[in-house]
């Protein structure tokens, strides 16, 4: 599986979840002009302000992963970015929440989102704001981003992740409301299974066991990074 398929196949698994913490944000947003088609260009530019802001972070990880690849402890990032999954994967399974975890990062993009909406901003910028809410898929994404070792790949893979997204919210944005809260529960019940499979394959992937596409041998990682 290609690194594109892989973030497609997150955002539009993950979209589950955002139609329920997202949602309500995108909810709130109203179209300042009545009409379907002024609604629609609306909600397209919202989610197309949350993609330009993945891009945005896929560059700061493009950076910091290559950096991190040049130094040669690519395959130490790998290993510890799958043990890091593993444990969210594991803590969703079990139901462990760490109290207050994230709120303080919350309160900030709070502020600026109601600031947003408070100016009446175009729907562009108030997608870009949501793209930078904390949120658990997102850090996944970005650990996927920061394994691909360029500046171009980290951007292509937020991309395509926000890509994945897109549909699902589109719609929601849309309806106010596609998914029932029955589906959603199924939904990400299934959601740490798939993280355990990633943080296993960035594990395989930085013990280097001449797996292709699994786990590469060192020599064909460096020229992927080339």
């Amino acid at each position: 599986m290609s690194y594109q398929n892989l973030a497609f196949m997150i955002g539009l698994l993950g979209s589950i979840h955002c139609v329920g913490m997202c949602g309500p944000l995108a909810f709130a947003v109203p179209s300042l002009q009545p009409g379907w088609a002024y609604l629609v260009r609306d909600k397209l530019l919202y989610q197309s302000g949350r993609i330009i802001s993945y891009c945005l972070l896929g560059i700061f990880i493009g950076l910091l992963g290559r950096q991190l690849w040049l130094g040669g402890i690519q395959q130490g990032v790998s290993v510890l970015s799958g043990i890091l999954i593993i444990i969210a994967a594991t803590s969703r399974l079990f139901k462990i929440s760490i109290a207050g975890s994230g709120s303080f990062l919350l309160k900030p993009f709070h502020r600026l989102f109601g600031y947003a909406l408070k100016h009446k901003a175009n729907h562009l910028i108030i997608g870009m704001v949501n793209g930078l809410l904390p949120c658990g898929f997102v850090y996944l994404a970005m650990a996927g981003a920061l394994n691909t070792g360029s500046v171009d790949t980290a951007i292509s893979y937020m991309f395509w992740f926000g890509l994945g997204t897109t549909p699902l919210m589109f719609i929601a944005g849309l309806s106010a409301g596609f998914t029932g809260l029955t589906f959603r529960k199924k939904i990400n019940a299934v959601v740490p299974y798939l993280m355990l499979f990633l943080g296993c394959w960035f594990i395989l992937r930085g013990m280097e066991l001449n797996i292709p596409y699994l786990s590469p041998a060192k020599a064909a990682t460096i020229t992927e990074c080339l």
